[in-house]
């Protein structure tokens, strides 16, 4: 997917180090994304969730908070409050440059983050959370046995995830201080929650009291089998693609331009990374799978590319029998248009041109309803063959091809 980096300055007056991933066309909207305690933008949730969102036409800015990833600063410098104001900040970086983010999207403490940001974010339409804490203060869990020596020492070093972090007072005396139930009370956005019934770091019951707390229009998601990092890639794959579909309820749909000409648009393919051979399929403001089947290697996530390419010629059919239809005023109800590619040995096929090898063979069968009289129905079946997309099939065809420039 095509990506920005860049940096913004964060609340401190540090460089943060963001990332803003694009989909292949004008994005339907922006989203920005609040990755979990201690992790960082390029975690594997957070690129596979931004991935799977711009095949979807959603743009995402993900960015390091202070003192983590790529990002200036001291970590034990950063607090709840800090990177609530970040988030604001990255938002105001999008509005100047781009546009507004109509959704947040926070990832374990990231989303107890973007809950409390919202409401100085009004563009925000929808606010999504992911194995979020209904309290922040639930994070002194992963080092529960420092607390007692961070609030007498100001600052002490403990190991999460491995790695040595340092956490201070200051740390612990923000997010204490942060009534995030009264913030959701009054959200004012659409919410989806999604978490784990098996999350072992964040307890399912964070979910419950989030929902509680918040007012109508809201959902829940569960994540049924999930950890809490989603580090398996079916896991973040599900859930971009609930957000997506979620989100479109609540995102300003992008206008058709009354230039653009359908004619002249492009048609994009970009392999999605999920599975051996899964494309995102981009046209204009639509956007689709493809897929091969579990046989020969694919996942069946969508339609493959002979699929794809005798639905052409069925759409293409079936429209130019309704256009006919509706020029004569023949009593033509419905349309069924049903297709079948194979391959034919040449020598069995004796109008064909070609003698030797094999040819492609497309048999396409056509059922009309409506009370048409049988010569009405044969002009149909004549009328079908001139449907632009047969002639292109049946005609010479010339296929340039060059290297992107990017």
């Amino acid at each position: 997917m095509p990506h920005e980096r860049f940096q913004f300055s964060g609340s401190g007056g540090h460089k943060l180090a963001a990332t803003l991933d694009l989909p292949d066309s004008e994005p339907v909207a922006y989203a920005l994304f609040a990755h979990c305690f201690t992790c960082g933008k390029d975690v594997l949730a957070a690129r596979r969730i931004a991935t799977g969102l711009t095949g979807r036409g959603i743009a995402v800015l993900r960015f390091d908070f202070t003192g983590l990833g790529a990002s200036e600063g001291e970590f034990a410098n950063s607090t709840f409050s800090s990177n609530i104001a970040d988030l604001v900040l990255a938002a105001d970086h999008l509005r100047q440059t781009r546009k507004a983010p109509a959704l947040l999207i926070g990832h374990s403490l990231g989303g107890a983050a973007v809950l409390a940001a919202a409401a100085r974010i009004p563009e925000a339409e929808a606010v999504v959370t992911i194995a979020a804490p209904s309290d922040p203060a639930h994070v002194t869990r992963l080092f529960a046995d420092h607390v007692t020596d961070i609030h007498e020492q100001g600052a002490v070093e403990v190991s999460l995830a491995g790695r040595p972090f340092p956490i201070s007072r200051q740390f612990l005396d923000d997010i204490a201080e942060h009534n995030l139930t009264e913030q959701i009370a009054n959200l004012r956005r659409a919410l989806l929650v999604l978490h784990s019934p098996t999350d072992d770091i964040v307890g399912i019951d964070n979910a419950t009291r989030i929902f509680v707390a918040a007012k109508h229009p809201k959902s829940f998601i569960s994540l049924a089998g999930a950890d809490h990092l989603l580090s398996e890639k079916r896991d973040t794959g599900y859930v971009a693609e609930v957000i997506a579909s979620w989100a479109q309820r609540y995102l300003e749909p992008r206008p058709a331009s009354a230039a653009e000409n359908p004619e002249s648009r492009d048609v994009v393919v970009r392999e999605t990374g999920r599975g051996k051979f899964q494309q995102t399929v981009t046209v204009g403001p639509h956007r689709l799978k493809a897929d091969e089947p579990i046989p020969v290697g694919g996942d069946d996530t969508g339609p493959g590319p002979y699929d794809l390419l005798l639905a052409a010629l069925g759409a293409c059919t079936s429209m130019t029998l309704r256009l006919y239809a509706e020029r004569k005023a023949l009593p033509l109800d419905r349309v069924t248009v049903r297709l079948r590619h194979s391959k034919v040995h040449a020598k069995d096929c004796a109008e064909c041109e070609t003698k030797t090898g094999t040819l492609d063979q497309i048999e396409r069968e056509i059922a009309m309803e409506g009370t048409l009289d049988p010569d009405q129905r044969q002009k149909l079946i004549d009328i079908a063959d001139k449907c632009p997309v047969h002639r292109t099939l049946t005609s010479e065809v010339r296929i340039t091809t060059r290297t992107a420039s990017r």
